[in-house]
This record gives structure tokens, C-alpha cells and sequence, in this order.
């Protein structure tokens, strides 16, 4: 049986697309999905049109949404009574559960963007334009902030003064905390090679391992279930726990943040350090391309050679968009931009 949600993602709705799951809740295999692509690619018109009583209808599955809210406040060890918490539901997924789920457990919640109109998903809003939680957060001084995407499988954090608090943090707070009551499977995290290289550094000072996937959730998971190890993530604020999901769940992510808190302030419970990044996006005719660019490797290579053990360069062609992404560690903003420069004019001979 295979389960299905209409959702733009992170993205605005003109995208929204299908995201088909399997039995067990997980994604499908791409290699099911590649066929389903090239079924629907090859020639539209072959696909039926439903007619009549055939096409469908909206039903409200209240039932199963009254379930998923209960479990939801099964995840708290304790309650949230004395946060002022808010809460930015990209007018997607998380509109009607996101606030039923912390009052329920003692949190004064405070909401923006949870009226969608089919329209304006992730709109200015959500986890992709997280400036308007960080400026709701401090105008209304709330304790945190939570910013969740259109299909609520990210999640992204805001501290009290305002401040960003990324996937990578919250992988960092939450790794210790297991690690801390000894539910941290083989002492190790998963993240991808694009999370900042001050996780592996904070895994490294308290004593996990970090282990990095290729880019995606999928991958991540990948990784989790065959070494059967409990939690991953990536910086954008997928964060899969296999206690409790086998994707990402923006809403559980920040139950498990607020747990790991235990009544402390977001911003003294940082634990790690980010180097300066740079990351930069070049717009190419065929991403795929990049994997022949000889004259950009060796500067890759170079720069990588010069900076072991202080920093890293990493290219690499965007899964979905007609890009390849540059991204630039080191421990100073001037050299990171320098050397992206550099390396992007020279993505941008290659391809372009």
C-alpha cells in the first residue's frame, strides 16, 4: 500500500507535485519513481482522465489527525507550561496541528501563517524565510520560535534573541542529549557532507562520531537503517529520529528540541561553533556537466589541499534545479568569499 500528499514542499505552489510513500512511510525507491517519470513524461495524453463520479472528492480524515495529534504529545517528557513559544506554519501542513499540540502540553503558543488558501504556501513565510519568525519571536519576546515548511517535514529554530538556530544545531543538541541518557545507537550521528564543518568538530568534543551521507533525506535514512542507528538530519532542518518516524517531522523535531531543553534558554544551549560558509548557487545549461569540468576539480582539489584541517571546499550539481552549488569553510568570512569567488567564475567558464 502506498500512501500519497499533494505538497509544494518547501517550495511555492505553482510546484506542488505528488509525494508518494511507501508502506512503511518512507519515500519510494527511485528507481519506482524514475518509471512513474518517464510513464507520465512520455506521453501525458495516455493517462485517462477521470469523468463523473470517478474524479474524487476532499474527505476530512479528522480521525486520523486526532491520532497523530496525540501522538505527537506522547514525545514530551515533561510539559512546556512557562514557554512562550512561536510557531510559523508556512501555511502548509502544520496550520491546524502545530498549535493543538503545545497548548495541549502547557506552552503559550503563538501562530503566524497558518491560513492557507491553496496559494500561498511557504509565501514569504516558513522555514525558507525564517525572518519573519526571528522578527515575531523578538517583537513579542517569546522563549523560542519554530518554523516549519509546506509539507512539515523541516523544522528550524529561532532562540530569544533572535538568532537562527539551524539544523545543524539542533542535530548537535540533540545527539548530546542522547548521548547524555545513553540512547545514542554506536555513539553516532548522521548528516550530509553539507552540514558545517563545526558539527563534526562538536561531535568530535563530546565524544560521537559524525558520520556524513550523500545530500538528502533519503540518503540519510539510508544510512540510519543500515548501520540501525537513531538520528540524522541536514542543515536545512530535516531531522529524522527512527524512535519515532522513518522521514522527517518538522513537529516532532521541535518537541525533541524542547525536551532536550529541559526548561533552558535555546541560545546557552548551543553546543556547537559554525565556520563561515559560503554557499553560492551558478545557474547552468546541464548540471550534470559539472562532473567532466576538469579545470574545476583541480581547483577543488587545491583549495582542499590548502585547507586540511581548517576548512573544505565542496561542489556539487543541486539533485532537482539546474545548478551547481559552491560552498566554501574557513575560518574567516574574507577567505570563504575569496576562494567561492574564485571557484564560481570558474564553474561559471566551464558551464555556463
Amino acid at each position: 500500500m502506498y500512501k500519497r500528499q499533494i505538497s509544494a514542499s518547501h517550495n511555492t505552489y505553482y510546484d506542488n507535485g505528488i509525494k508518494l510513500l511507501n508502506s512503511a512511510g518512507e519515500k519510494m525507491d527511485e528507481e519506482v519513481i524514475r518509471q512513474l517519470e518517464s510513464y507520465l513524461d512520455a506521453d501525458p495524453m495516455s493517462i485517462p482522465y477521470a469523468r463523473r463520479d470517478r474524479i474524487g472528492k476532499t474527505v476530512d480524515y479528522y480521525g486520523g489527525r486526532n491520532q497523530y495529534i496525540g501522538y505527537l504529545i506522547s514525545l514530551s517528557r515533561h510539559s512546556f507550561q512557562g514557554y512562550k513559544v512561536g510557531l510559523d506554519c508556512a501555511n502548509g501542513s502544520t496550520w491546524m496541528i502545530a498549535k493543538a499540540v503545545f497548548d495541549a502540553l502547557g506552552a503559550q503558543t503563538y501562530v503566524i501563517n497558518n491560513q492557507p488558501t491553496g496559494t500561498n504556501i511557504n509565501l514569504n513565510s516558513g522555514s525558507t524565510h525564517i525572518e519573519h519568525l526571528q522578527q515575531f519571536v523578538k517583537n513579542n519576546r517569546l522563549d523560542v520560535g519554530f518554523a516549519f515548511d509546506g509539507d512539515a517535514d523541516r523544522c528550524l529554530a529561532v532562540d530569544a534573541t533572535g538568532a537562527v538556530v539551524d539544523g545543524d544545531h539542533i542535530m548537535a543538541i540533540l545527539a548530546l542529549d542522547l548521548k547524555e541518557q545513553g540512547k545514542l545507537h554506536n555513539n553516532t550521528l548522521v548528516a550530509t557532507i553539507m552540514s558545517n564543518l563545526g558539527l563534526t568538530l562538536a561531535c568530535r568534543k563530546f565524544g560521537f562520531k559524525h558520520h556524513a551521507s550523500k545530500v538528502g533525506d533519503r540518503y540519510v535514512l539510508e544510512s540510519l537503517k543500515e548501520k540501525d542507528w537513531k538520528l540524522g538530519g541536514e542543515q536545512s532542518g530535516h531531522i529524522i529520529s527512527t524512535d519515532y518516524a522513518p522521514t522527517g517531522d518538522g513537529i516532532a523535531a521541535s518537541l525533541m528540541v524542547l525536551r532536550a531543553l529541559a526548561g533552558r534558554d535555546l541560545a546557552g544551549a548551543k553546543v556547537m561553533e559554525k565556520l563561515p560558509q559560503t554557499l553560492v548557487n551558478v545557474a547552468v545549461a546541464e548540471r550534470e556537466a559539472i562532473a567532466g569540468a576538469k579545470t574545476v576539480w583541480d581547483a577543488v582539489d587545491a583549495a582542499n589541499s590548502e585547507l586540511e584541517g581548517h576548512g573544505r571546499v565542496l561542489v556539487r550539481a543541486s539533485g532537482t534545479e539546474p545548478l551547481v552549488r559552491v560552498m566554501v569553510e574557513v575560518p574567516t568570512q574574507e577567505e570563504a568569499e575569496r576562494i567561492c569567488s574564485d571557484l564560481v567564475g570558474l564553474v561559471e567558464a566551464e558551464l555556463g
